[in-house]
């Protein structure tokens, strides 16, 4: 049955992702849609011949993988490395009702059920196939050497896998308002926590403006290394950029 939002934002709320997780997922996202489009620029003919500067698409491409990367390091770096310790450990973590849910979708779940952590334990493990293939790719248009065979069947295989999981999240999380909140406002409400996650205990009660889950101040040996890291990704990017058009 159908929920009014009208309703639904006047229930209490409890903080599910904190902003260093809310971040790093708006980075990915980004991303990983703007690798897609230019991907798919490259990949499929009449959309190359629709474009018709292949070139420019190719260093868009490697930029963002470069930049992509940097901006994760750089989430690492400045956010709440402790929320992303445990949010991992979380997910790691698959538990006989986990392996249920998986099978039958009708078993207690956590603050992640158990489609949930698969869909990000896939999809980490295909960023990184992405990541090395396409690193390979590259190296190979220089050396020779280092053209592996089924180097371009596993990164376009990686690809349309991972877009299909994509469009599957993406269907799953629209269909419920709720969830689509807990990503984009970091809170849920307390009610459609203990219908989908009765497993979980959130610490406490949270608003959306509250600044519960902020990571704790930044040093400066922190700063430091964010700017270095920084550095680094916007000089890849343009060594890669310059490569390509130069």
């Amino acid at each position: 049955m159908a929920v009014d939002p009208r309703v639904l934002f006047h229930e209490p709320r409890v903080l599910r992702f904190g902003v260093t997780e809310r971040r790093l997922h708006t980075v990915h996202a980004a991303a990983f849609g703007l690798l897609l489009a230019t991907g798919f620029m490259l990949y499929l003919p009449f959309v190359a011949q629709i474009v018709s500067d292949r070139p420019l698409m190719k260093a868009i491409h490697l930029a963002t993988a470069a930049l992509w990367l940097t901006a994760l390091l750089l989430v690492v770096v400045l956010g709440d490395r402790a929320a992303l310790r445990g949010t991992r450990r979380e997910i790691e973590r698959l538990d006989a009702d986990d392996l249920l849910f998986l099978r039958r979708r009708t078993r207690a779940a956590g603050r992640f059920n158990g489609g949930q952590k698969a869909h990000a334990i896939v999809q980490g493990g295909l960023g990184v196939l992405l990541t090395v293939s396409g690193a390979l790719l590259w190296l190979g248009e220089r050396d020779t050497a280092l053209r592996l065979p089924g180097t371009i069947a596993l990164h376009d295989a990686a690809t349309l896998l991972l877009a299909a999981l994509v469009a599957g999240h993406v269907w799953m999380v629209t269909s419920r308002p709720a969830s689509l909140e807990g990503i984009w406002r970091g809170t849920v409400p307390a009610s459609y926590a203990a219908e989908h996650h009765e497993k979980w205990r959130p610490a406490s009660a949270a608003e959306p403006a509250t600044a519960a889950g902020r990571p704790a101040g930044v040093g400066a040996s922190r700063i430091v290394l964010a700017a270095l890291v920084t550095a680094a990704g916007l000089a890849a990017a343009a060594l890669l950029v310059a490569d390509v058009v130069g």
